[in-house]
């Protein structure tokens, strides 16, 4: 059901790779709600996904771009902001990798040049995004800027190495840089923190499958799909949330605000159980 939530409005969408990404499900969401937008993605995801296929079905076009260079950021701004005929209404940061995951590197045996990649990836491409937007005063007053980011940023959780560094970042640029935007042309920025989602990002975290479950349990609404995800961010750059900024949203079914749910407590018991009953066969035959 389309409420035309985005009627008349124009964005540009940073991230979406294939029918996983939560990015590719935000654009479908905003063309149901009447937007025109751009798609953009760096070169080498641009092969690796079917982003093309996204376009055609939103009628738009793909303009590739390395979210961290400069020349790139003010090319595709330039460009997109031609071809929709007017400045941004809306703009999704959907990027995210960590070279130091891809490779299997542990969180206490960081490569540090890959680190620097990480966080240049993940969240100074955020910064750059918004410094030449504003240079460019391409954000219409009242525009809309979200970031999608992870709990990983404020709690520690196995395997998620230092994407959890490149999230903390990601949502201090959005305080920081929301502060300005809101001042001076009433543009609010937010980062959402999605549910544990098996994207092709999210599928190179150690013990990701584990870590959903785990997070479902917990949950009492259980984990937000893409698609309730896309919904919320819809919200957002609509007109219904303008005096919501320099916040950073959980959307994640109550997860953030437990300790332990029951459905986590059994599955721990369980565990306890069997253990104890391994402990007592091998003192048997001791």
């Amino acid at each position: 059901m389309s409420y035309n939530l985005l009627k008349g409005k124009r964005g540009l969408i940073f991230g979406a790779l294939n029918e996983k990404s939560i990015g590719w499900k935000i654009a479908e969401k905003a063309y149901e709600e009447g937007a025109s937008f751009v798609l953009t993605n760096t070169p080498v995801s641009m092969r690796m996904g079917t982003i093309d296929k996204l376009a055609e079905k939103c009628n738009t076009i793909v303009i590739p771009a390395d979210a961290t260079k400069m020349n790139d950021l003010d090319n595709l701004i330039e460009k997109s902001t031609a071809h929709l005929g007017g400045n941004f209404d809306f703009v999704l940061h959907s990027i995210g990798m960590s070279p130091n995951v891809r490779k299997g590197r542990t969180y206490d045996d960081l490569d540090y040049n890959l680190l620097s990649q990480t966080l240049d990836i993940s969240a100074i491409s955020f910064h750059k995004v918004l410094q030449i937007c504003r240079k460019r005063d391409a954000i219409n007053e009242w525009g809309s800027v979200v970031a999608l980011t992870y709990v990983a940023a404020q709690r520690t959780l196995y395997g998620y190495n230092d994407m959890a560094d490149a999230k903390a970042l990601l949502e201090s640029i959005a305080r920081s840089f929301g502060y300005i935007y809101g001042r001076e042309k009433n543009i609010r920025i937010n980062t959402v923190s999605q549910s544990p989602t098996m994207t092709t990002a999210g599928g190179g975290i150690m013990g990701f499958e584990n870590l959903m479950d785990f997070a479902d349990r917990m949950s009492p609404l259980g984990n937000a799909t893409a698609e309730e995800c896309a919904n919320y961010v819809i919200t957002l750059f609509s007109d219904l949330t303008r005096k919501v900024t320099m916040q950073n949203l959980y959307h994640d079914g109550g997860y953030s605000s437990m300790g332990m749910s029951f459905r986590a407590m059994k599955i721990y018991n369980e565990g306890l159980e069997y253990r104890d009953v391994q402990d007592d066969k091998s003192h048997t035959k001791s």
